[in-house]
């Protein structure tokens, strides 16, 4: 066998059986190896963003790395930006990047780049295998990097004639690393501070915390000693909707979070990171806590949040009769004008059980959270790095991951065209994505940065900066070029009617929403 089978060998053996792709010359030998190998699915996605993103969801919902396959520099630099997401989301992802044959680099050929130069930002593992019969045993220290605790993501490059030269059998895999349990000192010091604080104590969780175990017993907490439980503004994966604890997340607007921190005296992180603005503003801070606010890390990534949760709930002699009940939104068929609220409350009646929402909705979205806490349990994901095209690819390989759930993706008109190819490669795989475009014909996160910034009133040619206009995108034939049904609606009436039979039909759907 070649250096190219036994890679892909060794990638099956590890667990890792979906490989996202965008392959070029150096990586036919890989492309070849497919098909002596069985255990492997490869999804084609027709930008490497869109591998990359899809790479980023499957590991959110899967919990296991999936494998990508980028060619030379330029096409693992199209993939950066969601490997960037993905890095801020701890996901796991084994990227394989083709590479010019070892004796053709020194010739400067238009190709050539430094890949692994490219690769260290976003990737906390970087290894070039120097030749065939060291192939697998670096793929299997690949696959032990994205399944360690935190996950990373492991970039192994592999020059073409490593790639085609004979090579050695399957490697046995590393020692994968587990996660830590907890610190019992540190949970020891957090209900300490609870006992004493109270309601002026803030529990700030991400992570695994987020999990429909992990809420329950914050609500516990929470019910025992009053203290406020909130997630960061931004998380890779939340459990929603009725039944579950539902709690808010730190506002992005400096404005609306400030007033919301001003009165703890202590805050509790779990995985979670101290609340920091998402830009710098002037005359704003940068830091949203208040001033002599004390921060108390109970647990990092690395960590069984969990199980520190159980044992903080133990030592508080929290109970589940201790939760408090929760007023939710009541949900009711909206009618007439689409406005930010009859869009909240069409998709939380829309949401089926144990869907999954995929959410780059920005400045539309914004108040989506209180009436879908109302929605059937569902799973709530978002974008941990705020490179924007990040949805459409990660509902890509969340669908992959869980083909037996519904995905609903919400995304602005502008953040929909940097990775708008995912479309095609939900129709050809046939997954079941539910994708919802909100079409308000410009950059509206950007307009209000503009006046956040103190930049003055726009003239004409910086609002052409913003606007996405002359000509207007027409998200339902863009949909249809790419295999994907799709329709545009411009009121409330029919966009419940929309999202009612989208979320019926298996398959892709797109519902473009006219602003």
């Amino acid at each position: 066998m070649n250096g190219a089978e036994s890679l892909v060998r060794t990638l099956v053996a590890g667990g890792v059986d979906v490989c996202f792709t965008n392959p070029g010359t150096s990586e036919m030998h890989f492309v070849a190896a497919l098909d002596r190998v069985e255990g492997m699915r490869c999804v084609l996605g027709l930008f490497e963003g869109v591998v990359t993103g899809a790479a980023d969801g499957y590991y959110r919902m899967k919990g296991t790395p999936a494998s990508t396959l980028l060619h030379l520099g330029p096409g693992l630099a199209n993939g950066l930006a969601n490997l960037h997401n993905a890095k801020k989301a701890n996901s796991g992802i084994v990227n394989i990047v083709g590479q010019h044959a070892t004796y053709h680099i020194g010739y400067n050929a238009p190709l050539t780049s430094d890949i692994e130069g490219l690769a260290r930002p976003m990737s906390s593992w970087v290894r070039t295998s120097p030749d065939a019969k060291s192939v697998s045993a670096d793929g299997a220290a690949a696959i032990a990097a994205a399944k360690s605790a935190p996950a990373q993501i492991a970039t192994l490059i592999l020059p073409a004639d490593t790639a085609w030269n004979e090579a050695d059998g399957i490697a046995p895999m590393p020692a994968e690393s587990q996660r830590a349990n907890y610190s019992s000192q540190a949970v020891d010091h957090a209900a300490k501070v609870l006992r004493n604080g109270g309601a002026s104590t803030l529990l700030l969780m991400t992570g695994s915390a987020l999990t429909e175990h992990g809420l329950a017993l914050a609500a516990q907490i929470a019910g025992k000693t009053g203290c406020k439980v909130m997630g960061q503004t931004y998380n890779p994966r939340m459990a929603r909707g009725k039944g579950r604890f539902a709690i808010d997340r730190i506002p992005y607007v400096i404005e609306q979070a400030l007033p919301i921190l001003k009165d703890f005296k202590n805050i509790v992180l779990v995985e979670a990171n101290d609340p920091v603005a998402f830009f710098a503003y002037p005359n704003k801070p940068s830091m949203l806590k208040p001033q002599g606010c004390e921060v108390h890390r109970m647990t990092s990534g690395a960590e069984n949040s969990v199980a520190a949760l159980e044992a903080l709930a133990g030592a508080l002699h929290a109970q589940p009769a201790d939760r408090q009940p929760q007023k939710l939104v009541e949900l009711a068929k909206p009618t007439g004008a689409l406005t930010h609220v009859s869009i909240a409350q069409a998709i939380a009646m829309a949401i089926p059980e144990n869907a999954i929402v995929v959410d780059e909705s920005v400045t539309t979205g914004r108040g989506f959270f209180p009436p879908t806490a109302a929605a059937a349990p569902h799973d709530w994901l978002q974008n941990m790095g705020g490179s924007i095209g990040f949805s459409t690819p990660v509902a890509t390989g969340a669908a992959v991951a869980c083909p037996d759930r519904k995905v609903i993706c919400m995304v602005g008109d502008g953040s929909a065209m940097y990775t708008l190819q995912s479309l095609w490669t939900q129709a050809r795989e046939g997954l079941n994505v539910v994708t919802i475009v909100f079409a308000n014909k410009i950059y509206q996160i950007l307009r209000g940065e503009f006046d956040g910034v103190g930049a003055g009133e726009p003239g004409q040619r910086a609002l052409d900066m913003l606007k996405l206009d002359r000509p207007d995108l027409d998200f339902v034939a863009l949909a249809k070029g790419m295999g994907v049904p799709g329709r545009a609606v411009a009121n409330a009436d029919d966009f419940v009617k929309a999202l009612a039979e989208a979320v019926a039909e298996p398959g892709p759907r797109l519902i473009e929403v006219q602003m």
